[in-house]
């Protein structure tokens, strides 16, 4: 009524009040009353905004590339914003321009500009490698002041969900990575394989030290065992030659005592044989009779009973008979047995 209006704006919302072209009033979640015929009003949205977007490019090795992602942003700088676009509403609350549907292409568009200038300096392989340096060399651009902020906007967020060659690049680019991990399970097969020949070649080189550290003990023992009984029968020899030595020492004692036993029977027998000389000279041209008859106080009863005989023997063809008893007999063998004994 009377062209008098009322508004009441968001928490979210920023409001400029313009009467006559000066600014009157501005704020947040402003509620008031305005007279139309003199008044503009300038609504800014404050909330972040999602946009979507998806671009074709080319790399430095003149791939296509599509990469696909989202960024997130937010006016900081409504009066800013306002003043390069325009935000003035109807009296029905629409916006008179087409402005505020512009800025998220405008956005999207410098996204757009710090991709190309990234894609086009480096290859489809370090892209398609490194999409996390892209989004931050992106974000960095996005900061800068000829950025976002020359439009009173802020960053948020900026993701990169995709970054895809064309189908025939991409199938390439498989075959060619297929081709590499096949190359690289070959190459692992092969390593395994070579591997288990050189665990083989390791184990009979075990087997093979083993057995020859067995044959080298073997042979040490025999070594020993010879020395051992080299030793001992080195032992056994000088026992031997201790005992040869012995025997000839004591053969060599025999025989001095033989010596000695012969030299002493060889003097005994001088002395008999002078003796017997000596008698046999003095009894020289006695008769024997006479001998046997001096012979006969002195002599053992055996000797002249054999004396008895010899006459008997010597008188044999002047005797008829003579008688022996056996009693005789047997004294004279008694006696000659003890004679023998003696």
């Amino acid at each position: 009524m009377f062209g008098l209006r009322y508004v009441k704006a968001s928490p979210s919302t920023y409001v400029i009040q313009y009467r006559n072209g000066q600014p009157v009033r501005e704020g947040t979640g402003l509620a008031f009353f305005y007279f139309a015929p003199n008044a503009s009003l300038v609504s800014v949205p404050l909330e972040s905004v999602d946009v979507p977007f998806m671009f074709n490019e080319v790399s430095s090795d003149f791939q296509q590339v599509t990469v696909q992602g989202q960024v997130t942003y937010r006016v900081t700088e409504p009066k800013t914003l306002a003043s390069l676009m325009n935000f003035t509403l109807k009296p029905n609350g629409e916006y008179v321009s087409e402005d505020p549907t512009k800025v998220p292409q405008r956005v999207v568009n410098a996204v757009q500009v710090q991709l190309r200038s990234v894609l086009q300096g480096q290859t489809l392989q370090d892209l398609l490698r490194a999409s996390e340096r892209l989004v931050q060399t992106v974000r960095d651009g996005l900061r800068q002041p000829e950025g976002l902020s020359s439009l009173g906007l802020e960053l948020v967020n900026l993701a990169v969900l995709a970054v895809r060659p064309n189908p025939e690049t991409s199938r390439a680019l498989e075959a060619t990575v297929r081709e590499q991990i096949l190359k690289q399970a070959d190459d692992a097969t092969y390593l395994r394989r070579n591997s288990a020949i050189e665990q083989e070649r390791a184990i009979k080189e075990n087997e093979l030290n083993t057995e020859i550290a067995v044959e080298t003990k073997k042979r040490q023992i025999r070594e020993t065992q010879l020395e051992a009984e080299r030793a001992a029968q080195q032992k056994r020899q000088e026992i031997q030659n201790e005992d040869m030595a012995g025997r000839i020492a004591l053969e060599d004692k025999n025989k001095a005592l033989t010596a000695l036993r012969m030299e002493n029977a060889q003097k005994e027998a001088d002395a008999r044989a002078y003796a017997v000389g000596a008698v046999m000279k003095a009894v020289q041209g006695v008769d024997p009779k006479v001998l046997q008859a001096l012979n006969v106080g002195n002599a053992d009863p055996s000797a002249l009973i054999a004396m008895a005989f010899q006459g008997l023997a010597e008188n044999a063809d002047r005797i008829g008979e003579l008688n022996i008893t056996p009693d005789l007999l047997q004294q004279l063998a008694a006696k000659g047995q003890a004679t023998a004994r003696a």
